[in-house]
């Protein structure tokens, strides 16, 4: 009796690089709320329909692994590296959401420089993830996205700085705070799913 292997199942890859291209669209309306101009309500409906779509790719993941006999590499690491990218995703819409029910009216200018981190951080996740396929030529992005998480953690500690100078009512500060947080957990979470894909490359290889 002949036992015949199943070809591995290759659509994770595109799974996980839908996943990533949720991110630079879900990024890119973070920075639009920053925006003075911005329709906050309609941004955050838009944030709010980007995280499902977000939510949906992450279901189908999972999904996927359940049904999938033979996986492109652990079950445990892609349910780690589809669970990191879903993070990343509440994060940033866990920001807008604040901006936009906190009714902030005047958000301090560095709050920019973070979401520059962060769509650098996106832009290279969704370069990244196609790589998987090979597992080559990832090294320079985990390293960059290290160097970005440190540059993150470097903004954070000035904006806290500006946010506890006396230049801002205590009321402020207290909302400004939690959307700071919000964005370093953001900053943390893309720095999670890159070190996934340095296990997962160290594993492979």
């Amino acid at each position: 009796m002949r036992f015949r292997i199943r070809p591995v199942d290759t659509s994770f890859y595109d799974l996980f690089t839908e996943s990533a291209n949720h991110l630079v669209g879900g990024v890119s309306l973070l920075a639009e709320m920053l925006s003075d101009t911005a329709d906050r309500e309609d941004v955050a409906r838009r944030m709010r329909d980007a995280e499902h779509a977000a939510d949906e790719t992450t279901h189908e993941i999972v999904k996927k692994v359940n049904s999938t006999f033979v996986t492109p590499f652990d079950r445990e690491d892609i349910y780690a590296l589809g669970s990191g990218l879903d993070d990343v995703m509440d994060s940033m819409d866990e920001v807008v959401d604040q901006i936009f029910v906190y009714g902030v009216n005047i958000l301090p200018p560095e709050l920019s420089d973070q979401v520059t981190v962060l769509q650098r951080c996106a832009e290279l996740t969704a370069s990244a993830m196609p790589k998987l396929r090979s597992m080559k030529e990832l090294s320079e992005y985990w390293i960059e996205i290290n160097r970005l998480e440190n540059q993150g953690d470097k903004n954070h500690r000035r904006i806290l700085a500006k946010l506890f100078s006396g230049e801002y009512d205590a009321m402020e500060v207290l909302k400004l705070k939690d959307i700071v947080e919000s964005l370093e957990d953001a900053i943390d979470a893309f720095e999670k799913v890159a070190n996934t894909v340095e296990q997962i490359a160290v594993k492979e290889s």
